[in-house]
């Protein structure tokens, strides 16, 4: 079973799998294609994709404007923030953050022309999502983690961060 949460940002939601527990560990289902068409949305996912970092590693904020991706931890602890990046919108800007570990085991679904960036809290984390479109990186846009038009809060001044991150331009 799936709770599912709309959040403040239209088409972005907070899924909250069941969690089996017994004195053997636990148990989750990840996805099923039925009940997410169901009761999450009507999208097809072609790719998964792993990204495993460090503490203090920061990640976006990147997408695109035709992807839907659901974002998952694996391991660890990492902080998400999902921003409302369609110039066109109104709304653009907006941002909305989220704790994802493997011990809440929450996914956020994000919708194409939303970015998204993580930020590791834990030693190591392995960030899990899954794409609607096949990766094209000429799709892709990029904007500065500390973007001031957007007024982020990120639990850290000192990130790690790639050549693309730290200058929100994504090299062709």
């Amino acid at each position: 079973m799936l709770k599912v949460e709309q959040t403040k940002l239209t088409g972005v939601k907070l899924i909250k799998p069941s969690v089996f527990e017994d004195f053997r560990g636990e148990y989750i289902m990840t996805y099923s294609e039925e009940q997410y068409l169901k009761n999450v949305v009507d999208v097809k996912f072609v790719e998964d994709d792993i990204s495993v970092s460090n503490k203090n590693v920061l990640r976006g904020l990147h997408g695109d404007s035709k992807t839907w991706k659901l974002v998952s931890c694996l391991h660890g602890k990492f902080y998400l923030v999902v921003v409302n990046c369609d110039e066109k919108s109104s709304f653009f800007g907006q941002w909305e953050s989220f704790t994802l570990s493997s011990r809440n085991r929450h996914q956020v679904l994000i919708p194409p022309n939303h970015g998204n960036g993580h930020l590791v809290l834990s030693d190591t984390a392995i960030f899990h999502y899954k794409q609607s479109q096949y990766y094209n990186p000429d799709a892709q846009f990029t904007y500065k983690w500390d973007d001031p038009r957007f007024k982020i809060w990120w639990p850290t001044k000192s990130p790690i961060l790639s050549m693309r991150d730290e200058s929100g331009y994504f090299a062709k």
